[in-house]
């Protein structure tokens, strides 16, 4: 690794960070809302994308700049193993053209700003609607705070903040400045500024990505020569080569599937979907969406790369910025720097509108002040967002980078049991409030308490996410067993309750709201002033 900064990346670095920083400011202006003391408008960005923005925005939140540097991160360190991300977006796309739709639908009737709004009017439950909206909060968290690792990890492949010893401040002064930046221009444009910088992080990621996997072998020898580096490191390490080893088949197949489960129960994927205009928008991008999955797979391929190029990193995060400041001409790994860097600002800034959007309609409005009227909603969501981002920032200034990490991989355990209420209740009315609370809470108790006896090299405690699978003695993903006992409790419940007659909440949704689209009559696509806020 370089020990002075390079000047030619860093400047290249510098002028697309401002390039989107004043694309961040601009975005207020764009699409300006009549109304901006809602949020429909600053969160939901007035409910208006269509199909390439709102493609932008899905792929700008799902595929964020910890992807592209953990991912091939993963291969780099572990293997084969680490291409589960590729199976898992493959799975999730036919999931959610199920569900997605339906969501979008009755949200759109119903003024519904959070899942935990929906989960509220579909089963009469502020209980079930906040353990919701704390689940979604605490599991995106940690995700915000693996975007700012990101960066952090291209700054100091660039040499900015200088060495171990620097004073904290200046070592930090980098990241807090585009902490700063992006604390700004969400606060003043809302969900519209990460769509409009999604355009410029996307293109810059296919950018690098097409380059990267051309130019780069070509210095290295040819593929040939990058598999056959990567062979002999997994092979002399008993890593099972480029193939994971049977043992690990379990492990690799629940973590795929059981992150598919996942992936759109975090809050920042669903609030990415509720700003698209109509029904078919959604439908559209469920099809259009699996180009990312190709170039995540591509991405992926960089984990060899850097075992062949002979990057040597104490932290296998750092291998992908190193790889590119070795193999790249300064000027060019300052755009690939800029993907990444950029990368971490579209996501960062969805997730903590999210977080916002459940704090202000779940706990503060259900709860704390139930006569709030849009714009104290509005202002509420702006201020949060700005904590939650402050949080982000302390956990990543003051905690071991592996621990951020390890707790993103909790979160993952944590949102999955939020699935049987939502997916459930976007099909069935049968699920009982009470046995899906009680559900919940066995799967995030059982999540929990299992990843806390995970150990690994670094930590005594939520080391991992797998782990023996009770009753198969197979290692398979914690999050997924969780979900399987949520599951079960909830149905057995379920039957218990309803054979007991215990009343059940008041389902304020028909069938018809579950198809309806932008023009049908009574939908509700932007709530007038007197009603904003509400629910029907």
């Amino acid at each position: 690794m370089n020990d002075g900064v390079n000047g030619v990346a860093l400047a290249v670095f510098i002028i697309f960070f401002l390039a989107v920083t004043v694309m961040g400011f601009l975005a207020s202006r764009w699409r300006k809302a009549e109304n901006e003391h809602s949020l429909d408008e600053w969160g939901l960005g007035g409910r208006s994308f269509g199909t390439w923005v709102t493609w932008f925005l899905l792929g700008g939140d799902l595929y964020t700049a910890y992807t592209f540097v953990a991912v091939p991160a993963a291969i780099y360190a572990a293997g084969a193993a680490g291409f589960f991300a590729v199976p898992y977006t493959i799975l999730v796309y036919p999931l959610i053209f199920t569900f997605l739709p339906r969501l979008w639908s009755v949200s759109h009737k119903h003024g519904y700003v959070t899942t935990s709004d929906f989960v509220r009017g579909r089963f009469g439950s502020k209980g079930l609607s906040l353990a919701v909206a704390v689940t979604g909060i605490l599991a995106t968290m940690p995700y915000i705070a693996l975007q700012l690792v990101g960066i952090q990890a291209v700054l100091d492949v660039m040499g900015v903040g200088g060495g171990e010893n620097t004073n904290w401040f200046v070592k930090d002064l980098p990241l807090l400045i585009a902490f700063g930046v992006l604390a700004a221009y969400t606060y003043s444009s809302g969900l519209r500024a990460p769509a409009l910088i999604a355009f410029v992080k996307d293109t810059l990621i296919y950018i690098v990505i097409a380059v990267a996997i051309i130019y780069i072998p070509i210095k290295l020898g040819g593929f040939d020569d990058v598999f056959g580096a990567a062979s002999e490191k997994y092979t002399a390490a008993k890593a099972g080569g480029l193939v994971p080893l049977e043992a690990g088949q379990w492990t690799y197949a629940t973590l795929a599937l059981g992150s598919a489960l996942a992936l759109f129960m975090y809050p920042h994927s669903i609030t990415a979907t509720l700003s698209s205009r109509s029904r078919e928008v959604i439908r559209r991008n469920t099809t259009l969406l699996p180009l990312y999955s190709l170039m995540l797979g591509l991405l992926a391929l960089l984990g060899f790369m850097a075992i062949a190029a002979g990057v040597k990193v104490t932290n296998p995060q750092l291998a992908i910025p190193q790889l590119f400041e070795d193999m790249f001409p300064s000027w060019f790994a300052g755009v690939a720097f800029a993907a990444i860097g950029i990368g971490a600002l579209v996501p960062a800034a969805i997730m903590s509108i999210a977080a916002a959007n459940l704090f202000t309609r779940n706990i503060y409005k259900d709860f704390i002040k139930p006569d709030a009227t849009p714009a104290q909603e509005t202002k509420v969501s702006k201020l949060v967002s700005l904590l939650v981002k402050v949080g982000a920032l302390v956990f990543v200034l003051t905690m071991d980078k592996t621990v951020a990490i390890n707790f993103q991989l909790l979160g993952g355990i944590w949102i999955l049991q939020t699935f049987p209420a939502l997916v459930g209740g976007l099909f069935t009315r049968w699920f009982h409030r009470w046995a899906l609370l009680a559900g919940w809470a066995v799967g995030m108790i059982y999540g929990t308490l299992a990843a806390y006896g995970v150990a690994s090299p670094t930590q005594k405690h939520f080391g991992g996410s797998a782990k023996e699978i009770p009753g198969i003695g197979e290692i398979g993903y914690i999050g997924l067993t969780a979900f399987v006992l949520n599951v079960v409790v909830t149905v057995v419940l379920t039957f218990a309750l309803k054979a007991a007659k215990v009343p059940d909440g008041v389902d304020e949704t028909s069938p018809e709201d579950y198809t309806a689209d932008a023009g049908d009559p009574g939908v509700q696509v932007e709530l007038p002033p007197a009603t904003a806020g509400t629910t029907h």
